[in-house]
């Protein structure tokens, strides 16, 4: 039985696997919009929808606001808003593999600045070799726009700060850190949402549609499991398993789509799965190591 208020490691990647899952299949109601609106209209409405349908799913009016460590959720909601903003961003100017290849310089700096042991650093390298695997160097032949890759990389930045700002206490649940963290960065987004060309247009039926769609799927479900999936991972174990993302991106593509994987790119897909499976075994045997000396030393006293 899945425990959501205090699942095992294995359930809580299980549970990152799934919010992995969400993203990718918003992508689709993502392009719809983009041919409509502006990319920072999207990315508000997605942040301003998901705040709202959280805030009434998790009773926002329940939350005792005297024991919020409001720096944790600021930097939280912030964090939230630049990783959105700035890859939408990014996404206008450069291929979506390459941004997406820059982007995941982020997750994967935690995961390699929280690697203490040799096979953590071992799993961490073989992470990033299959996302060099997976860089579509066909694609970067042609001149890349700076500012997209700037662009990337901020949001890169925004996703490290997003996975260390999780796992630090809030004074509240991990539901309630995710509502109010996106009312924050629905804030940050919004006005500059608003003077890029934000019309009312956003809330006339067909398109609200859509929107609250994008909010489920891109913003308010898988926030919510990576929640509790940070409050249960390691920083090094979320920044490793999230390379799965872009992997699941081009299964997703190869069995839906139809679309050819070269023997590179299978290859990539494997290092990536070995490396997020040994990742999850050893933070394990670490784990019950641990627990197996907090015991031992219990008895011993």
């Amino acid at each position: 039985m899945l425990n959501l208020k205090k699942p095992s490691y294995l359930q809580a990647v299980f549970l990152l696997f799934i919010a992995m899952l969400c993203v990718q299949s918003s992508g689709s109601l993502a392009k719809i919009l983009f041919q409509q609106f502006p990319v920072l209209t999207v990315s508000a409405m997605r942040m301003l929808l998901g705040a709202l349908i959280l805030a009434i799913i998790f009773q926002i009016w329940k939350i005792n606001f005297k024991s919020v460590r409001w720096s944790s959720i600021l930097s939280y909601g912030i964090a939230l808003a630049g990783m959105n903003g700035l890859f939408y961003l990014s996404i206008e100017r450069l291929p979506l593999g390459i941004a997406v290849s820059f982007e995941f310089i982020g997750p994967l700096s935690v995961a390699l600045y929280y690697a203490r042991q040799k096979y953590d650093l071992l799993w961490v390298s073989m992470a990033i070799l299959g996302l060099v695997l997976l860089f579509p160097f066909d694609q970067a032949t042609q001149s890349l726009d700076l500012i997209g890759i700037a662009f990337a990389i901020g949001a890169g930045a925004c996703w490290a700060v997003y996975i260390i700002a999780g796992q630090r206490p809030s004074g509240i649940s991990g539901n309630h850190t995710v509502c109010l963290g996106m009312f924050v960065g629905m804030l940050c987004l919004l006005p500059v949402a608003l003077f890029s060309g934000m019309t009312s247009n956003v809330f006339q039926p067909p398109n609200l549609f859509y929107f609250i769609g994008l909010a489920i799927l891109a913003s308010a479900l898988p926030f919510t499991l990576e929640m509790i999936a940070l409050r249960n991972l390691t920083a090094l174990s979320f920044g490793t398993l999230m390379s799965l993302e872009p992997a699941i991106a081009a299964l997703s593509g190869f069995v839906f789509l139809n679309e050819q994987l070269l023997w590179t790119q299978w290859l990539a897909l494997s290092t990536i799965i070995i490396a997020s499976i040994g990742c999850t075994y050893t933070t394990q045997q670490a784990k019950r190591r641990t627990e197996a000396n907090l015991k031992s030393s219990g008895k011993s006293m």
